[in-house]
């Protein structure tokens, strides 16, 4: 499925073709800037520009031989161009050409990652309203804790989907810097004035200062963002993946038909789909570790990052594209189960009101240890006994004496938990708070 989504939007992005058509694109802005500043003829500059083409075929023949693909491609490209090719690079270094054009690519991936992100906010926040008074247990270590619902846990995503949204677009804007400053970053053979030409076209800023690479920082910053994004969705994904757990089957991840679960046992129904995304997120935090590896290198530059990043830029950018729009699809079709989770909320029977029994207890006069003491002891036996914990309450006299039935009626009301949801729900999605 995943090779199959190469061939995609962003797919193309990083194919050979799309490559050198990036590569060629910048060396033709670059004589342009230099026509326009008088340092190649005009004339030279429209044949250029008229003739200029490759073939990645033969790019791959010349550089079976040169063993440097930017040569090949240049050589490729004066084939095309003729005798005045001799203009075409001048005064740069392949870095120029390599980083720019990378900077144009991440950039141009990065704003498909943004619009998949707002996607994917669009349909956790379609379903939140739809569940935000679907009730449910909270877990803590896994064990049922105090009711929520499960509308809040998808504000819960949201919210950090929005922050991994900001946090991209800030790497986005960061990695989005062009550089044309020669061989060691001294701009000796050509002036900045290329430079800011080119970037401009581009859509790019030049970088400040640059040595014969743009800074591996900025590379680090976008794929380690890439990195928190594919980490909050293993998150969701292992949550889906738990409440489809038979034991607790709070939700599951619609099933189609003639869909197959196992090829022995034809009764499963598996989250292939969240276990998928679990699994990708770790080879996107991989990347990431490789890209900060890539900050240092010797003196103005060597190449020990460039063999990286022609593995990490297409795989990151193409698996997280994959990875949003998939837990997109899951979230959307996600199919839940409010019955079972009431069921799920009454297993412990009443255990999850524990709290409010001790609080009540402190606010009578009791101090917390003493009132920690009294509840635990009922909560134990609920445990050993399966008894009703509102009733154990009841017949304890030693709360009793500080509680009233009617307080502790009132104590058992699952609402008490719930009063403050709407809040956060305006708080998250920012709608307006009603006075």
């Amino acid at each position: 499925m995943i090779k199959r989504y190469t061939r995609s939007i962003m797919g193309d992005i990083w194919t050979d073709e799309n490559k050198y058509n990036t590569w060629l694109k910048v060396e033709i802005l670059a004589c342009e800037a230099m026509a326009q500043n008088k340092m190649i003829p005009p004339k030279a500059f429209k044949n250029i520009k008229e003739k200029a083409g490759f073939s990645v075929k033969r790019i791959e023949e010349i550089e079976a031989e040169t063993k440097h693909d930017v040569i090949a491609f240049l050589t490729n490209v004066a084939e095309h161009v003729g005798p005045d090719s001799r203009y075409i690079h001048m005064g740069l270094t392949s870095s120029d050409i390599l980083d720019t054009s990378m900077a144009y690519l991440l950039k141009k991936s990065g704003e498909i990652i943004i619009k998949d992100c707002e996607n994917l906010l669009s349909i956790i926040k379609k379903r939140a309203f739809e569940h935000k008074d679907t009730v449910m247990v909270g877990r803590s270590h896994g064990i049922h804790a105090e009711p929520v619902t499960f509308g809040l846990k998808l504000a819960v995503w949201y919210d950090e989907m929005k922050r991994n949204r900001k946090r991209f677009e800030r790497a986005v804007e960061n990695i989005s810097f062009g550089q044309f400053s020669g061989a060691v970053g001294t701009f000796a053979n050509i002036p900045p004035e290329i430079e800011a030409y080119v970037c401009k076209k581009l859509d790019l800023k030049p970088a400040p200062a640059s040595t014969q690479i743009i800074q591996r920082d900025r590379h680090a910053e976008y794929f380690t963002a890439l990195a928190i994004m594919a980490s909050s969705i293993e998150k969701m994904a292992l949550e889906i993946r738990h409440l489809q757990r038979t034991e607790v089957l709070e939700a599951e991840e619609y099933f189609s038909k003639g869909q197959k679960g196992s090829s022995a046992m034809p009764h499963k129904r598996n989250p292939i789909g969240s276990e998928n995304l679990c699994g990708l997120a770790r080879i996107i935090r991989s990347n990431a570790m490789a890209a900060l590896e890539n900050i240092p290198l010797w003196h103005e530059r060597d190449i020990s990052h460039s063999s990286v990043e022609r593995i990490i830029a297409p795989d990151s950018t193409i698996l997280i594209d994959y990875m949003l729009n998939r837990l997109k699809g899951l979230i959307n079709n996600l199919v839940v189960y409010p019955k079972r989770m009431k069921e799920n909320l009454n297993m412990l029977n009443g255990l999850i009101f524990s709290q409010q029994i001790l609080l009540a207890l402190a606010e009578s006069g009791v101090t917390r240890e003493d009132a920690y003491k009294m509840v635990q002891k009922q909560a134990m036996r609920v445990w050993k006994e399966k008894k009703p914990f509102k009733e154990l309450i009841k017949k304890d006299k030693g709360i009793c004496a500080h509680l009233s039935k009617k307080k502790i009626e009132e104590i058992f009301d699952v609402n008490y938990h719930l009063k403050y949801i709407g809040i956060i729900f305006d708080r998250v999605f920012e709608t307006q708070i009603e006075p």
